[in-house]
């Protein structure tokens, strides 16, 4: 079995118990192979000045994994707009391997790092000159956009960030771009560069995010989208985070073991449209903690979607270091929630997203939540647990399990199987009488 950090058999890799510790686990164990994964990116193709850059930057940063200060290695590691960069790098130099491509992602990797040792206040003597950052850079730790006008320059020294050219160089410090970032404070006027308020708060550490550093968000694999471009669709940001903060707030009352797992896995949202007839959402399982989520007027429909994408980032982050089934892509079966065939991994990803979302409609049926007596709403339910029937049915016929991928099927076939017996308890059982 692959080392997942899982020390035992968890019976809640879909389903959380109360008080459970098994996402922590996960995504502990995440961080550790990522903080590998950075230290092994290998010379490669790179430009010798950017790779010098990178490895600078790399040394301070895993150097303090043996000082007090090693949390800010899984904490910088955590963020998705550094995670996606270290993930891609690797894709890439095993991949197709373009040369500018490299460069520029390991430049936008090395500059982030750079912002992460500087707010912790372990910049070399002098700070540091940018070189290799791109000409707009989104910085997560301090919630903002930085837009460079022309060619000017950037660097970090001393709590500031200085821009400029040479000798004219402007600065201003860290607490005051945290103010933008947070909507404290207004853009400052400085003629080379830009600074931009990109996050905006929906829960605790979870921000809707009106930037995007992935360098896969224009890749889609769903049939009716066309990938990922942030866009607001004609709403501003405080409409969108008053729809999706209550969306979270229905998951949080009725299902807060659940919510605590969103809280501790997922960083950020990010809109990709309006549409008042049919929703879309998509994440990646390179970029773990983000997602991308259209606008829609349902808010349990915005429920749906958050969870959702929620499940697919633990599961991607558990599946970082365990295939979870031996026949994970190999051969295409149809999918529950899918027009197109998928493979078993796929369905396994669509099942696990969706039995929790059947959690939480069973639970509101149960407490009888204003929202349960609306029109459709019973009849939504029965749906998601047709078609999750119909995906385990799939899964127990044809999945060859690794032994962690075992306990995530033995936990959804209890399930599955619950639904059929009148004594069930309720965490497992769906059917709510009329």
């Amino acid at each position: 079995m692959a080392d997942t950090g899982l020390v035992a058999a968890p019976s809640d890799l879909t389903l959380p118990n109360s008080d459970s510790t098994t996402a922590r686990r996960i995504v502990g164990a995440y961080l550790k192979w990522l903080t590998r994964e950075l230290a092994q990116i290998p010379m490669g193709r790179f430009a010798a000045p950017v790779f010098d850059a990178f490895t600078d930057a790399r040394a301070r940063l895993l150097g303090l994994l043996k000082t007090p200060k090693a949390g800010l290695v899984y904490a910088t590691l955590r963020r998705p707009s550094i995670s996606g960069l270290v993930r891609c790098l690797h894709r890439e130099l095993w991949g197709a391997g373009d040369v500018k491509r490299l460069d520029r992602l390991l430049g936008e990797l090395a500059t982030l790092l750079w912002f992460e040792l500087a707010l912790a206040d372990e910049l070399p003597a002098g700070g540091v000159v940018l070189k290799h950052a791109p000409g707009s850079l989104y910085v997560a730790a301090l919630g903002v956009v930085l837009e460079r006008v022309g060619d000017a320059s950037l660097g970090l020294r001393d709590g500031r960030l200085v821009s400029g050219p040479p000798g004219q160089e402007r600065q201003i410090d860290f607490e005051a771009i945290a103010a933008i970032g947070q909507g404290a404070a207004t853009d400052p006027e400085l003629s080379t560069l830009r600074i931009r308020r990109v996050h905006f708060p929906l829960a605790s550490g979870i921000q809707l995010v009106v930037a995007d550093n992935n360098p896969l968000s224009d890749q889609e694999a769903h049939p009716d989208k066309q990938g990922n471009a942030i866009d607001l669709g004609g709403r501003d940001a405080e409409e969108w985070c008053k729809a999706l903060a209550s969306a979270f707030a229905t998951i949080e009352r009725y299902y807060p073991e659940l919510s605590v797992e969103m809280q501790l896995v997922m960083q950020s949202y990010h809109p990709v449209g309006y549409d008042a007839e049919r929703h879309l959402s998509a994440s990646y399982a390179e970029v773990i903690g983000a997602a991308y989520i259209s606008l829609h007027p349902d808010g349990m429909t915005l429920s749906e979607a958050l969870i959702h994408e929620f499940c697919h980032n633990k599961i991607n982050a558990l599946f970082a270091r365990d295939m979870l089934l031996e026949n994970a892509f190999e051969p295409l079966f149809s999918s529950p929630v899918r027009p197109d065939p998928r493979p078993l991994y796929g369905v396994l990803l669509a099942v696990h997203a969706f039995v929790p979302v059947a959690e939480l409609y069973r639970r509101m049926l149960e407490q009888a939540a204003t929202e349960a007596t609306k029109p459709g709403f019973r009849a939504r339910y029965q749906q998601i647990l047709g078609k999750n029937l119909d995906g385990i049915a799939t899964l127990r016929e044809h999945a060859k399990p690794t032994t962690t991928g075992g306990w995530c099927l033995a936990e959804l076939f209890a399930w599955a199987d619950a639904q059929t017996e009148p004594g069930a308890p309720p965490a497992l059982a769906g059917a709510i009488p009329d």
